[in-house]
């Protein structure tokens, strides 16, 4: 099978796919904008399948009850006692995301820890037609967070003198040069988005740009060669010379799976799943080996801005198009350990997370949104700064920050996508829903100090200006909630979909984000 781009088809090679071993994560890409709908429609459509015959087991696994969805004795079975219970950390977060759902989100799960400190929470209904509730420890597609677990991998071949964060790109993948690399893009400029390459989601995608979702539908059952998404990309306009500015591309994310695969000798998931999941004691997180979810999980709707009414059911789909940028499966509670295995060395020597945590200026953002590193963002709030990242695949957005000393963490995930409307020039538009989700993950990070119900954000210095992408130097570690919620706002879907995000403002959630 073919992917077409611009009418030229470009052959997508089946590519195996392995579980996580003994374990229970695009923006795929920059799909990071957490979606719902304001009011659930009551004629929720099935699952979108290319063909009638795909329905029937797409039906059968999407449906299956929380409670059978894991045999006894696998790495899904259920979570232990820390897990399902809640912790003293704050009463106010039932109610929280309580109110999420309450805005429009079909489901929500959330989870946050301070220390010892645990607390877990669910909202809302994990099938619309059956009303199946959601649950706290669901399995979940969490997009973009994957990106961390891949420059992680990355940082650990660093620090085993194994690969130079600012060695050419090329000296390791000479294959892509023909196709466009070019070779002054560097590791380091792969996993801060300086390397000018352009993101593949608008090519593999094709009728976005038309205001449709067929390629969309297309793609549900085809396997996607890593090598062909690269090509995609580099065929694409750069959008800058390497070094010279942020530009979020997923197609960064790819091409360091294939370095990894290079230098280490194996597939990029055996590496990251022994290297990074394994390490960091995660038991729910995994690169599924199929368009199914392992285990417990909920209906993912998507609703594309609009384009897709009513929203449809996307949970089952092959993220071999997303692979080492967006792929990975997981649980709020695992992304949260996994957030505390980085931040207390388990992972990274002192001066590898000390690169990780220098970050580039992000042109328009708003304030808080202060800078990107090697795979996190960087978020100011009144209570300090976070580091993080926001994922999206289509029906699936996620939002996990942690402190930089590691005690403080949360995450949430959401079942419903791109729930917003546009404005005539493609913007997208605010929705009550936003606000809630990002006091949600305020009080989550911060407790009542994050509540800004009554009283408005100190402004936050805006970024020296600097001729080029310059790294800045890590902050000390101070515990701080982020604002999670991004957004894309181009004329196109297909662009929007691709475009670095934006996040909204913790000032004011109710402004609109800015364009970009």
């Amino acid at each position: 099978m073919s992917l077409h781009v611009s009418g030229c088809p470009a052959p997508l090679t089946a590519r195996r796919r392995i579980r996580a071993p003994l374990t229970g994560l695009l923006s795929f890409l920059a799909l990071l904008s957490v979606g719902l709908l304001a009011a659930p429609a009551p004629g929720v459509a099935a699952a979108e399948a290319p063909t009638s015959e795909a329905a029937a087991p797409e039906a059968a696994t999407t449906e299956v009850a929380t409670t059978e969805a894991a045999a006894a004795g696998t790495p899904h079975a259920a979570a232990p006692p820390e897990d399902r219970a809640s912790g003293g950390l704050d009463d106010g977060l039932d109610a929280s995301l309580l109110a999420v759902h309450e805005a429009g989100v079909f489901g929500a799960y959330s989870a946050a820890s301070r220390g010892e400190e645990h607390w877990q929470g669910a909202a809302g209904v994990a099938n619309v037609r059956t009303e199946r509730p959601v649950e706290p420890t669901m399995h979940h597609r969490v997009g973009s967070v994957t990106k961390t677990f891949t420059a992680v991998a990355l940082l650990r071949l660093v620090g085993e003198g194994r690969v130079d964060l600012d060695g050419s790109v090329a000296d390791h993948l000479p294959e892509l040069v023909p196709a466009g690399l070019d070779p002054a893009v560097t590791v380091r400029s792969l996993l801060n988005h300086t390397s000018g390459i352009a993101d593949y989601l608008p090519a593999a995608f094709p009728s976005l740009e038309q205001g449709s979702a067929a390629s969309m539908r297309e793609n549900r059952f085809r396997e996607a060669a890593p090598r062909a998404l690269v090509e995609l990309g580099l065929a694409e306009p750069a959008t800058g010379a390497p070094g010279e500015r942020f530009s979020y591309s997923n197609t960064n994310y790819v091409i360091a799976g294939l370095l990894l695969e290079r230098i280490t000798g194996t597939t990029a998931e055996e590496y990251i799943t022994a290297q990074v999941i394994d390490r960091a004691g995660l038991r729910d997180t995994y690169f599924p080996d199929s368009p199914h979810i392992d285990g417990p999980h909920a209906r993912m709707y998507e609703e594309m801005y609009g384009l897709i009414s009513p929203p449809r059911d996307f949970s089952v789909y092959s993220m071999s198009w997303t692979w080492t940028a967006g792929a990975l499966v997981s649980t709020m509670s695992d992304l949260n350990r996994f957030h505390a295995a980085l931040f207390d060395g388990r992972l990274l020597a002192p001066a590898e997370l000390d690169e990780m945590l220098r970050t580039v200026p992000i042109e328009d953002a708003s304030p808080e949104l202060t800078g990107y590193g090697l795979g996190v963002f960087r978020i100011e709030s009144a209570c300090g700064p976070f580091f993080g990242h926001n994922g999206s695949v289509w029906g699936s957005g996620t939002v996990a920050y942690s402190s930089a000393d590691g005690e403080r963490r949360a995450a949430i995930g959401l079942n419903h996508q791109r729930y917003q409307t546009l404005d005539a020039e493609g913007n997208v538009q605010p929705h009550p829903a936003d606000d809630a989700i990002v006091r949600h993950m305020e009080r989550a990070l911060c407790g009542a100090e994050g509540d800004t119900s009554t009283a408005a954000r100190p402004a936050q210095p805006a970024q020296p200006e600097q001729p080029g992408a310059a790294a800045q130097p890590a902050q000390p570690a101070q515990p701080a909630a982020p604002s999670p919620l991004p957004d894309q706002a181009h004329v196109t879907a297909a662009h929007r979909i691709a475009a670095g995000p934006t996040h909204l403002s913790l000032t004011s959630a109710a402004t609109p984000p800015a364009g970009r």
